[in-house]
């Protein structure tokens, strides 16, 4: 464990030599979400029947308790206690620095961990050695189908759609929703390009030689980063849907204008990363055009009254305040 971080957190006791037999680092990076995280540890136990597993939970400074309650709950889980919030990209890069597994998984805390969906992954991984990354299927706790698992990368076309309001109208359509995929239910295997880092796995070797996650994306946009670059050298991404997971989707962040200022500067931030020079002036052009014509929109809907639309107007001109921000992109 680097001395940085070994010198601001509480190592737990393990289970046996789980260390050297494992096959799978399963790594949680919770923030403020106790409850949320215990259920997680509970079904990922519960529910893995033939994976070994070395888990490590990160907790990024939480005032709730979190890492208290792992501690107490959960004594064979590898529990780092951060004095500070390192942010998704740094805690998960952390922990995989120390891995000595085959492979690593990404977990979120606001995940529930279905029947044999690690088995299933891992043995997907291991048939599918082209994919580099794999990922499964996530639902909603009603079981109806959350599409957030993966997702295709974001392109000139795609961000026009959203800019002019086609994805929403047509939702449905892969022609007008080209990055949701339209209205594929994940119910098949597909390559995909992203997969998204609530449940993704990913051989330790390649994440070494990705060097893990791009640390100057604090929150949202690294693993659509991570993926890319592995494309870049000749994997594809694919997902499952024999490994399903229930995820809630944005369990530690609590003000929603500001998820989607920080989702608005990472997708800038791929851009710049990702796109060829000569289509960033239009890229830009387009995400600037998505947050005026919102903020325009809900402003003519707020003189109707209603607070709905109020609410709305609220968070677009939150958004729109802070666009000198987001249309900048992480450095």
């Amino acid at each position: 464990m680097p001395d940085s971080l070994a010198a601001e957190t509480a190592p737990q006791a393990m289970t046996g030599d789980v260390t050297r037999t494992a096959e799978v680092t399963v790594i949680i990076v919770s923030y403020n979400t106790r409850d949320l995280t215990l259920k997680c540890l509970e079904t990922l136990f519960a529910e893995t029947h033939e994976a070994r597993c070395h888990v490590v939970v990160l907790d990024n400074a939480s005032s709730d308790g979190s890492a208290e309650a792992v501690a107490e709950a959960y004594p064979q889980v590898e529990l780092i206690a951060s004095a500070e919030n390192h942010g998704f990209a740094k805690a998960n890069n952390l922990v995989a620095a120390e891995a000595r597994t085959e492979w690593l998984l990404l977990l979120n805390p606001d995940t529930e961990v279905h029947s044999g969906a690690i088995d299933a992954l891992l043995a997907f991984a291991r048939s599918n050695p082209q994919a580099g990354i794999t990922g499964g299927r996530t639902v909603f706790p009603d079981g109806s189908l959350n599409i957030a698992s993966c997702w295709m990368r974001m392109t000139p076309w795609s961000l026009f759609c959203i800019t002019t309001g086609l994805t929403a109208a047509f939702r449905g359509s892969e022609l007008f929703n080209p990055e949701g995929m339209g209205s594929w239910q994940r119910d098949t295997v597909r390559e995909v390009d992203i997969v998204v880092g609530c449940f993704l796995m990913i051989p330790r070797q390649l994440w070494s030689d990705l060097d893990g996650f791009d640390l100057k994306y604090f929150m949202y946009g690294e693993e659509a980063d991570l993926c890319l670059r592995a494309k870049a050298r000749g994997y594809q991404p694919m997902v499952t849907p024999d490994a399903q997971i229930m995820h809630l989707v944005g369990a530690s962040s609590a003000k929603v204008a500001r998820k989607v200022v920080m989702v608005a500067k990472a997708r800038v931030t791929l851009m710049e990363d990702h796109w060829p020079s000569w289509q960033l002036p239009l890229g830009k052009a387009l995400m600037w055009s998505w947050a005026a014509l919102r903020v325009t929109a809900t402003r003519t809907l707020r003189l109707t009254g209603q607070a709905k639309f109020r609410q709305a107007s609220e968070k677009w001109e939150d958004i729109w305040r802070e666009r000198r921000d987001w249309m900048t992109s992480y450095r």
